[in-house]
C-alpha cells in the first residue's frame, strides 16, 4: 500500500499522508494547518452549498482555520468549542466527545459569553473532516443547550460511513483503507 493517498480537495491536488489507526485500519490524514490555499477554496466552495446563517460553530482545533476562513468571506462570527476551561471563561458549559482521531476522550468547553451567541441564533457547524460523528455530536449538543438552532453541518471531507449520511454537507469523500 502507498504512504499517501492522493486526491482533489476544492479543486486543488493534496498528497494525505497514511497513518495506521490500529492494525486493521489506516486513515488518510488531511490537515489544514498551514495549507492556506486549500483552507481559502474549501471555505469558498463550503460556503455556496451552504443555506443562510448567523454565527459559525466548530471545535478545537483543527476546524478552527477552516471556520474562521468561513467567517472572514461571509461576513459573520465564529465560537470554538475549547478543549479546555481558559481562565477568561465564564461559567462554562461543557460536552465531552470521543472521535476517531483522538485516543481518549475529550471535553470540550464554552463560556457563557459564546453560548449566548448561539442563543436564538441559525448555527453553522464546521470541522475539517467528519468521520464517526461524535464531533459533531459534541457541537450539536451546544447549539440545543444554548437555544440555538442547527442551520447546516459541515465539513471539506466525509470519511467512511459518514459519506452516506444525507444531513451533512462536505466537499469530498475519503475513503478508509483497510488492511
Amino acid at each position: 500500500m502507498a504512504d499517501t493517498y492522493k486526491m482533489t480537495i476544492a479543486g486543488l491536488e493534496r498528497e494525505l499522508p497514511l497513518c495506521p489507526l490500529n492494525e486493521k485500519l489506516d486513515i488518510a490524514a488531511f490537515v489544514m494547518f498551514s495549507d492556506v490555499e486549500i483552507t481559502v477554496a474549501s471555505a469558498t466552495k463550503l460556503l455556496k452549498k451552504c443555506p443562510d446563517f448567523d454565527v459559525i460553530l466548530t471545535a478545537e482545533s483543527k476546524g478552527i482555520p477552516l471556520a474562521y476562513e468561513m467567517a472572514r468571506q461571509s461576513g459573520k462570527p465564529y465560537v470554538v468549542a475549547r478543549k479546555s476551561v481558559k481562565l477568561y471563561m465564564s461559567n462554562p458549559v461543557s460536552v465531552t466527545v470521543k472521535s476517531i482521531t483522538t485516543a481518549n476522550e475529550q471535553t470540550l468547553y464554552l463560556s457563557a459569553e459564546k453560548a449566548e451567541m448561539i442563543n436564538g441564533k441559525n448555527v453553522l457547524l464546521v470541522d475539517d473532516v467528519i468521520s464517526t460523528g461524535e464531533s459533531l455530536k459534541a457541537l450539536e449538543k451546544f447549539v440545543e443547550s444554548a437555544g440555538g438552532n442547527i442551520s447546516a453541518k459541515t465539513a471539506v471531507l466525509a470519511e467512511g460511513d459518514a459519506s452516506e449520511r444525507d444531513d451533512i454537507i462536505f466537499l469530498e469523500k475519503l475513503p478508509l483503507f483497510f488492511k
